[in-house]
């Protein structure tokens, strides 16, 4: 049994099936884009020795704390995650606690592209990683070569490959990290 003060008490197994917090919706908000991000994710199959994610290893995972948020963090991340969730009327509670009283944003797959490229850039040097680590973990063989034996996300680089004729995701990212160094947007954002 685990004590929410939100829910009273609840009894669950060792697997994350549920994760909740009491922070603010933008804090929420910015927690979501920090689990959903390529940063996260390679960190977590480091962590993960299976398909079970239990909560011990989230534990371990490296989600920043509410107080890495500032303001101008959360003014970047908050619409971005708002335009990726908000995509029903079935969300329209959470988006209207994001403070958006419009109808939900329509799924383009290319501006969905976009923005996630933008918080996965954001992220990466959320974790202090460099634009060459970045490059790693979005695929190692651009970094060590060709002939390097592993591959971070080979469905997702495959996938894309069929689909847009080059690994997109990559490219947005890297990118993305470039457009907001020449802009100074790390900087403005104190990163």
């Amino acid at each position: 049994m685990i004590a929410n003060p939100l829910v009273g008490s609840l009894g669950i197994g060792d697997s994350i099936f549920c994760l909740s917090t009491a922070q603010s919706s933008p804090a929420q908000a910015a927690l979501l884009a920090n689990l959903d991000t390529l940063s996260m994710d390679f960190a977590a199959r480091q962590k993960v020795s299976g398909v079970n994610m239990s909560f011990y290893f989230v534990n371990q995972f490296p989600i920043l704390p509410p107080d890495f948020y500032t303001a101008s963090r959360l003014a970047f991340i908050t619409p971005k995650v708002l335009e990726l969730t908000y995509t029903s009327h079935s969300l329209a509670p959470f988006a209207r606690d994001l403070g958006h009283d419009g109808p939900p944003f329509p799924w383009d797959e290319d501006r969905r592209a976009l923005l996630r490229a933008e918080l996965d850039a954001f992220y990466a040097r959320a974790y202090g990683l460099t634009r060459d680590e970045l490059r790693y973990i979005l695929d190692p063989a651009d970094v060590k070569g060709p002939d390097y034996p592993s591959e971070t996300f080979r469905v997702l680089k495959e996938k894309e490959i069929r689909t847009h004729g080059e690994y997109r995701t990559r490219r947005l990212v890297l990118e993305a990290w470039d457009r907001m160094e020449a802009n100074c947007e790390f900087k403005a954002m104190g990163m």
